[in-house]
């Protein structure tokens, strides 16, 4: 792991960021990320204010001879922003957005989070597809892909990445573009944080809002699957236009009718990617596919749209265990297994959803990105969310479980990285997720990262 000793008393010439060593006030803050599992302890965490900081942290990581851990928004389910025993590079006081308006751009520095990016964007009615949870980190999300609402007309956050500034192992800023060094900005639209440290994103933004419709009928799993029978075959016909999920969970607070209160739900939740009349409209028969336990559907504000969802697992309050497969199609047995999964989950705060995929995600070719092939029509995911350590391994198991017994209707067993357990499943899954394009990544991260500094991460392994 390096020399503990020569890391914590080599000067960082010229950093003008925040040094902090273990016992220091705000280190243990500083450490501390979204999932409360997550308890480890770097050599030293350097909070950065600018790209020289940055490249000024890399340098004596590489001096010190120790591992690189990136922490932007700090909200990877695995904790891949802090390491134990090596240099944590935070981000968190990197968080400047500016918009040109005229070019429809978006620069972003590296730790800002979702909602920076919304506010900044909208501004000038523009946005970028982002993650559906605004606190969540620019760079971790968009780095292994970047699912949102605006996905059916917009694609994914890598779509929409134009260009980005890159300190790399060596301690040198990279800039990358379709035009210089194409291979890195190839490999950062999906190959995860393995190429060095992000410092500032280019992402094209899209005419959006401020108004969007937002349908979220809520029906009782105990009611039975016809209702996500009938949506799915509504998205075989307008999946183009609505990015969604049907998400199982527990009704509770006071937003619910009493009586619902305690009983697991489903909610068929879609966001219209354009105008909010036009989405009121379409989206109207989701809302009258049998009886509701309650509806939350409303024409809202994009940025109130952003946020909603945050309360569901707010940082740092639940112990958290995150899977997530690709599905070739959304079958009637897959449907039924995922509401027998959602029943059988220890934890009220726990949820399972099943995204939709098609539309402008769908349009990629599979070389055009490390991300990879795009034919999956469907994801599943498990998200367990718990407060106590006793409870962890029966959380943990109905999250694992439930992510096999999909195996059956898997995509060629591809997962969605972002959402990666543990990190347990190691380097077979990141190579079959990866698919064709492995070899290529191996070929990028050779170039960038001979020494695998970069390692906390859904790692893709140097051929060195």
């Amino acid at each position: 792991m390096g020399n503990l000793e020569t890391a914590q008393s080599l000067p960082l010439d010229g950093f003008t960021g925040e040094i902090l060593m273990p016992g220091a006030a705000g280190f243990d803050e500083a450490r501390a990320v979204w999932n409360a599992m997550i308890d480890r302890r770097p050599a030293i965490i350097t909070r950065c204010r600018t790209t020289d900081d940055v490249i000024a942290a890399v340098n004596h990581a590489r001096a010190s001879d120790l591992p690189i851990s990136i922490r932007a928004g700090g909200h990877n389910v695995a904790g891949h922003a802090v390491c134990d025993d090596g240099l944590m590079i935070d981000l968190s006081l990197m968080r400047a957005v500016t918009v040109d308006a005229v070019r429809r751009i978006a620069s972003v520095e590296g730790g800002a989070l979702w909602r920076d990016v919304d506010a900044a964007s909208q501004a000038h009615g523009l946005a970028t597809p982002g993650g559906l949870i605004s606190d969540t980190g620019v760079a971790g999300l968009t780095l292994s892909g970047g699912i949102g609402w605006l996905r059916a007309r917009h694609g994914l956050s890598i779509d929409n990445l134009v260009a980005a500034d890159v300190v790399t192992a060596e301690g040198k800023l990279v800039h990358t573009d379709a035009d210089e060094n194409p291979d890195l900005l190839w490999a950062l639209k999906g190959g995860g944080g393995n190429f060095g440290v992000v410092v500032r994103f280019e992402f094209a933004l899209h005419p959006i809002g401020p108004e969007v419709t937002f349908a979220a009928p809520i029906y009782a799993v105990e009611d039975g699957p016809g209702p996500i029978r009938a949506w799915r075959d509504f998205l075989a016909r307008h999946g183009g236009l609505v990015g969604s999920l049907c998400e199982f969970s527990t009704a509770g607070g006071e937003d619910f009718p009493e009586e619902s209160r305690g009983k697991r739900v489903y909610t068929l939740a879609c966001v219209y990617n354009g105008d909010a009349a036009e989405g009121e409209t379409l989206l109207q028969p989701l809302r009258e596919l049998g009886g509701m336990v309650t509806d939350f559907s409303a024409r809202m504000d994009y940025c109130d749209l952003q946020q909603l969802f945050d309360t569901l697992m707010p940082h740092g309050e639940y112990r958290c265990y995150w899977k997530a497969r690709y599905l070739t199609e959304l079958s009637d047995d897959m449907i039924d297994l995922a509401m027998k999964n959602a029943l059988a989950a220890p934890s009220d705060v726990s949820i399972s959803s099943l995204w939709n995929f098609g539309g402008a995600t769908a349009e990629v070719a599979a070389e055009a990105t490390a991300f990879g092939d795009r034919s999956m029509g469907w994801m599943y995911s498990l998200d367990g969310g718990w407060s106590d350590a006793k409870d962890d391994a029966a959380n943990m198991a109905w999250s694992r479980n439930g992510w096999e017994s999909a195996e059956p209707y898997g995509h060629y067993g591809r997962a969605y990285l972002n959402f990666p357990g543990h990190g347990e499943d190691g380097e077979a899954l990141t190579r079959v997720s990866f698919g064709a394009n492995y070899q290529r990544l191996v070929e990028v991260k050779t170039k960038y990262d001979p020494d695998n500094r970069f390692r906390f991460n859904q790692n893709v392994q140097p051929e060195t």
